[in-house]
């Protein structure tokens, strides 16, 4: 059996207060790794450590560039070495990052317990108009070795089918998704974390902040679509071990032992015109045997 044991930390920064939030941050993951010593990892909500405030609430002006960071760098270093004293794989929600020519993203980074940038992923889909980071070009999946493959997806683009479709194409088994919504759209983010993982029989971990910078509601969805876990509007977390083998068995077999849409398309993929992107579909190698 592969599993993943995970701690889903739905919480709030101190709003624009970068050091009190790490602080804050840093104590929560030490006290994870103290009461759910079997937990693996650990998934923050979308910029919590760049200390974003209430979407209403006032915002110091340039608070973008000031939260911004270089990555690597020492918000880096720290995460690493805090990945290393707690032996855990950290997914620390994102951070504003800042590059050597001055362009920000909002960026996902996974951290190794071995305190190594495991993966880098720079939101495709920012939330235009309103988000001000540019956006990145590619989507990013990293392994866990001995347990799986994880895809990282950040907050809105969780809207857009072609995410979790890709991240599923390049084999991910479990999409790992940092989430900062505070708006009445967080229902429709709910159904569109279900029909993720359904469509692309994946487990979806969905992580939002809590009261007052979010409405919560972090969930965790199983690669048949199914709720396993929702939290409420305010802080707490979601420990929860992921059975990736049960990704294999609804991909083999399908979901409520049915449908089969993997194997459907590396049968007749190759065959069905898709203008939107300009070609085919092309079978993942991961999917070759079902051919």
């Amino acid at each position: 059996m592969r599993t993943l044991a995970i701690a889903a930390v739905q919480t709030a920064p101190v709003p624009h207060d970068l050091e009190a939030t790490w602080s804050g941050f840093a104590d929560q993951v030490r006290a994870i790794r103290e009461l759910f010593p079997h937990v693996q990892l650990v998934v923050a909500p979308e910029l919590l450590l760049a200390a974003e405030g209430p979407l209403l609430g006032p915002t110091p002006d340039g608070w973008m560039q000031a939260a911004a960071v270089p990555v690597p760098g020492p918000l880096t270093d720290r995460l690493c070495a805090l990945a290393v004293e707690t032996g855990l794989w950290l997914v620390p929600g994102t951070v504003f990052e800042r590059t050597e020519d001055g362009t920000i993203h909002n960026t996902a980074l996974a951290i190794s317990p071995q305190g190594r940038i495991a993966a880098r992923y720079r939101k495709v889909f920012p939330w235009q108009p309103y988000e001000q980071a540019a956006p990145g070009s590619s989507f990013t999946v990293f392994d866990i070795p001995g347990v799986g493959r994880i895809g990282l997806a950040i907050c809105y683009d969780g809207s857009f089918p072609e995410t979790a479709r890709q991240l599923a194409w390049l084999g991910a088994e479990v999409i790992i998704q940092p989430v900062l919504t505070t708006t009445r759209d967080r229902e429709m983010e709910l159904v569109c974390a279900r029909a993720n993982a359904w469509t692309n029989q994946v487990y979806v971990v969905n992580v939002n902040g809590a009261d007052p910078v979010g409405v919560g509601q972090s969930l965790i969805v199983d690669p048949e679509g199914v709720v396993r876990q929702q939290a409420g509007p305010g802080e707490e977390v979601l420990v929860d071990v992921l059975d990736l083998d049960t990704v294999t068995r609804v991909r083999r077999y399908g979901s409520a032992g049915l449908n089969r849409p993997w194997s459907q398309l590396a049968r007749y993929g190759g065959t069905i015109e898709l203008p939107a992107y300009g070609g085919t579909f092309r079978t993942p190698d991961w999917l070759e045997e079902e051919r």
